[in-house]
């Protein structure tokens, strides 16, 4: 039976450090701060900000959210960008994608301070990334290296594949792996005999938004599978991208959905927000 790595344990103590941590810069005379801006009325959009709320809430980090109609112009977004860049209040900014698609996601992140862009999606922070020199990881993929650090598995010297090469997840996802010493395949729709590659794993990351897409058939026996999916089934239930009755059997550590990766993405989001913080004080 495969280990079940749970995303709400792991963030809650991941939460509690910062608490301590954000403590520690409010006795130093720093209040750490983290604006969100929320564009228009997607309902998993305004699911995922009220939970960052709550995370800021609970480590201590003052937050503030910026709810814009659908119909907000490009200007009128920039401009309260470059507002959020010059307030000395907050430390990180965080815009929620996705935007109405009257809007340029690169043109808004691009104009986001790369020292704010606590997502780690500026072009600056994706460079850092690709060298190992960085000061934010993208939240979802640091979320993950947590999930595979807490399964016991060292990821030096593994076979790694992940599905998906999105740059919010497979990308940087497949960089992380390498920083640690991972041989690492990234798949994709054009990837032929995807079950012979996904089947070589010690770890397997499906960030692929298909439901139930990876079977038993897919993967090798005791790898570590982190699902990254957030879909729902013929039933209309939440499921993920890893057909979990199926596969459980077989992995030998696993993350269900919902309840894995989901809260640790949020908790990384605090993680960069402190780090932002702490490095506003060094200067």
């Amino acid at each position: 039976m495969a280990k079940i790595l749970s995303g709400k344990i792991v963030s809650a103590r991941v939460k509690d450090e910062l608490k301590k941590e954000v403590e520690e810069l409010s006795q130093r005379g720093k209040q750490t701060g983290l604006a969100v801006v929320l564009v228009g009325d997607d309902s998993a959009s305004k699911v995922y900000v009220r939970n960052k709320e709550k995370a800021c809430e609970e480590v201590g980090i003052y937050s503030e959210v910026h709810r814009l109609s659908e119909n907000t112009s490009e200007e009128e977004l920039l401009k309260l960008i470059n507002e959020l860049n010059e307030n000395d209040k907050i430390d990180g900014i965080l815009v929620q994608l996705p935007l109405p698609k009257h809007l340029d996601d690169k043109v808004i992140i691009d104009n986001i301070k790369p020292e704010k862009d606590v997502d780690a999606f500026h072009p600056s922070n994706v460079g850092k990334i690709m060298i190992g020199d960085y000061d934010f990881l993208p939240c979802t993929p640091a979320g993950i290296m947590e999930l595979i650090h807490e399964s016991g598995v060292e990821v030096d010297g593994k076979t790694c594949v992940v599905i998906g090469r999105s740059n919010i997840v497979g990308k940087p996802m497949s960089m992380l792996l390498l920083h640690e010493n991972g041989t690492v395949t990234t798949c994709h729709s054009h990837t032929k005999n995807l079950a012979e590659v996904t089947k070589s794993a010690d770890i397997l990351v499906a960030a692929v938004g298909i439901p139930k897409f990876v079977k038993a058939d897919m993967v090798k026996p005791g790898a570590v599978v982190i699902d990254v999916g957030m879909d729902r089934d013929e039933n209309g239930k939440l499921c993920g991208d890893v057909d979990f009755n199926e596969v459980e059997p077989v992995a030998g550590a696993i993350t269900p959905v919902p309840g894995g990766v989901g809260p640790m993405t949020i908790a990384m989001l605090m993680r960069n927000t402190v780090t932002a913080s702490k490095k506003k004080l060094e200067k």
